[in-house]
């Protein structure tokens, strides 16, 4: 999950289509991968709860070291141990700074360097109730100092220009009272299947920052966004570089199902009054102001059309509509980050089978930075420009990397999955083919680690979520697993990924299916030129929008001699109805299905097409996903299973789009892998 794992911000597209997983975390399969040659050890079952991961990078104010968390697996506890720790740039020693300490994250330096914030659980209260608060690290020594007590916990927060003062971001809090009264019926709006109580808005407080003066800012039913499953959320709260202001996305109500309504404001911190900065009446988020002040960048689709990509918008301060700086870039941004001076951002995205760090002046062309093999997620940018990112390689898990400025070098400043250079891994390569409708398309492909070009070997199709993402060459565990037990992984990026441009990316409005359905038959026949495939052992899998591919894959085509779709969607009246962001298919599908678009609702849904299926199928599940609720799984196996085709559902008693804890992690990918050893091998 790599937009998810490292925090990335959900593309604007993925809330569309409400799938926006895409695979690049680890696996198991059931039985332990075969032994390597030439003295490294081929990857098992047992290097899953072995990878580190590190998130949240903080470049300090003096620039000498960085914040960041480092995550473990605990299996016994089924949780995952994170750990705030600060990496000198000068040698890459690392000091942790907590201990025993749950659900740290988000570290944030105060402007002067001396106190370090971040958001952990609250030590104290019922387990499944405690909530994240803001804490505060004198860095000169002693233990952090809780200053926040928000009832329904802290999403988002950050420091005033002055360190004085930390604006944070928490839900109302329902009337605890009419509930002792039973008194809790409430008005459904466009909320998903569920919901079980009144969504209550989301609003800015201000607390000085040795924890006291707390008070509320803003107020209204209207809310600033909240995470999605399993999903981080993006910066929300930007203060103005003489903190009079703090700019933040507005959505008209809390309901996740009203997201189109995003538009960006600023609120006066001395009265609390508020105005809209720009004329856009929707779509907007993930406001910045410049370090000087006087602009504001933001997250925008493109000419302002749903279907397309995301580009960065640059307005003033003072108000009026920005002007679109990445267009020429032609990629779907998934960070973006001000670099001193104010005449520039830091800008990622994935192009090609990549993905890459831009530098994009505010009138200019981009530049790419150039970082080798590292796949860079989260960033950081310093007050004199260097830049602290997390990256992955082809061969590696999460290490933290720096450059002194654009120009440098990368340097990796820490060594947690180190485990790694002893695995013997197969090549992986990024590959591309013409496709249909005159798209230039690509993917990836991993070989088996004892992979010759004369041998003949069965293919496993491991397929993105989203639809807007891509696969890229950063390290991928389960393909690796699956190579190791000999098969050729191929992840195809088709129309609707974030990597090949607008006209690429919007080509799947309207067409979810049929369209990427010929791109991905498109790249299997260029890659059976390519290599020696065993056209009588491929299996086709993917989770969330790849969970959707797949199953209408195998109503479609018959090459497949088995299948794995993890949490699908299966039938696209059901997502309008019952999904947690609902009603956004009426932009993809140019409307409700109850008011005359039925019939391309069905069209497009897998289980039109479920009496045509023959491969053996495995579902896999969430009991209460909300953003892909498991009534598709279950229509689909209904509708497979009482047609007497094969079919096997498997469900986990967990709430989230994804497993979010170890245990139920590693059973679904044992579950994946094992399935397709089981019907391949």
């Amino acid at each position: 999950m790599r937009g998810s794992i490292n925090g990335k911000r959900n593309s604007l597209i993925s809330s569309l289509y409400g799938i926006g997983l895409v695979l690049a975390l680890g696996a198991l399969a059931v039985m332990a991968a075969p032994r390597a040659a030439g003295g490294k050890r081929a990857i098992t079952l047992d290097d899953f709860s072995r990878i580190v991961t590190i998130s949240g990078p903080a470049i300090s104010p003096s620039g000498t070291q960085v914040a960041a968390v480092i995550s473990r697996v605990n299996m016994k506890d089924n949780r995952h141990d994170t750990q705030l720790v600060v990496i000198d740039v000068a040698g890459g020693s690392t000091h942790p700074l907590t201990w025993d300490r749950r659900g740290v994250s988000t570290p944030r330096w105060s402007p002067d360097g001396t106190r370090l914030a971040f958001l952990a659980q609250a030590p104290t209260g019922k387990e499944k109730e405690k909530k994240a608060q803001v804490f505060v690290l004198a860095m000169g020594g002693g233990d952090a100092h809780q200053i926040t007590e928000a009832p329904e916990g802290v999403e988002q927060y950050s420091w005033s220009p002055d360190g004085k003062t930390i604006a944070y971001a928490t839900p109302d809090s329902p009337d605890a009272k009419a509930i002792e009264r039973h008194e809790d019926s409430f008005v459904m709006g466009d909320d998903g299947l569920f919901t079980s109580a009144q969504p209550l808005p989301q609003h800015i407080w201000l607390v000085d920052a040795d924890g006291t003066h707390n008070r509320r800012l803003t107020s209204g039913k209207w809310s600033l966004p909240k995470s999605a499953p399993n999903v981080p959320p993006p910066p929300k709260l930007s203060w103005s570089a003489d903190g009079r202001s703090i700019v933040f996305p507005r959505r008209a109500t809390p309901s996740i199902g009203d997201w189109d309504e995003g538009t960006i404001w600023a609120v006066d911190v001395e009265t609390g009054k508020i105005h809209k900065l720009t004329g856009h009446p929707k779509f907007e988020e993930g406001p910045l102001y410049s370090p000087d002040g006087k602009q504001v960048s933001y997250l925008f689709p493109r000419a302002g059309e749903p279907s397309n990509l995301t580009d960065v918008y640059v307005a003033p301060a003072a108000g009026g509509d920005g002007v679109d700086i990445t267009a020429a870039l032609d990629r779907d941004i998934s960070e973006a980050r001000w670099m001193p001076g104010s005449n520039a951002l830091l800008v990622e995205a994935a192009q090609g089978a990549s993905h890459f760090l831009w530098i994009q002046p505010v009138g200019g062309t981009a530049r790419k930075l150039s970082l080798g093999d590292l796949e860079p997620g989260a960033v950081s940018v310093g007050p004199h420009g260097a830049i602290a990112f997390v990256a992955t390689t082809p061969e590696r898990g999460s290490e933290l990397y720096y450059l002194s400025s654009p120009e440098a070098q990368p340097r990796r400043l820490t060594d947690v999955n180190a485990w790694m250079s002893d695995l013997s891994l197969g090549k992986s390569e990024g590959f591309d083919w013409q496709g249909p409708n005159e798209f230039h398309e690509d993917g990836v492909v991993i070989y088996p680690t004892d992979f010759t070009a004369g041998g003949k070997y069965p293919l496993v199709l491991v397929i993105h979520g989203g639809p807007r993402g891509a696969s890229t060459l950063g390290f991928n565990f389960l393909g690796r697993i699956l190579a190791a037990h000999g098969f050729i992984v191929f992840s195809p990026n088709y129309r609707g990924s974030t990597n090949l441009g607008n006209a690429y990316g919007k080509a799947i409005f309207g067409d979810a299916g049929d369209g990427p359905g010929r791109d991905v038959m498109a790249g299997i026949a260029a890659l059976e030129k390519h290599v020696s495939i065993d056209t009588s052992r491929i299996g086709v899998s993917g989770w969330s929008y790849g969970g959707y591919m797949t199953t209408w894959l195998i109503g479609h085509y018959t090459i497949w001699k088995t299948a794995v779709a993890g949490a699908p969607v299966t039938d696209f009246v059901n997502q309008y109805d019952w999904a947690d962001n609902n009603v956004a298919r009426k932009y993809i599908y140019s409307g409700s299905p109850w008011t005359g678009d039925l019939a391309r609702y069905r069209e497009q849904s897998p289980i039109t097409y479920a009496s045509h299926v023959r491969t053996p199928l495995l579902l896999l599940h969430d009991v209460r996903d909300p953003r892909v609720s498991i009534t598709n799984s279950f229509e689909f196996f209904h509708a497979l299973r009482d047609n007497g085709l094969p079919v096997k559902f498997i469900a986990f008693p967990v709430v989230g789009h994804f497993p979010p804890d170890p245990v139920h992690q590693l059973m679904a990918y044992a579950d994946w892998s094992g399935w397709m050893v089981e019907h391949l091998k």
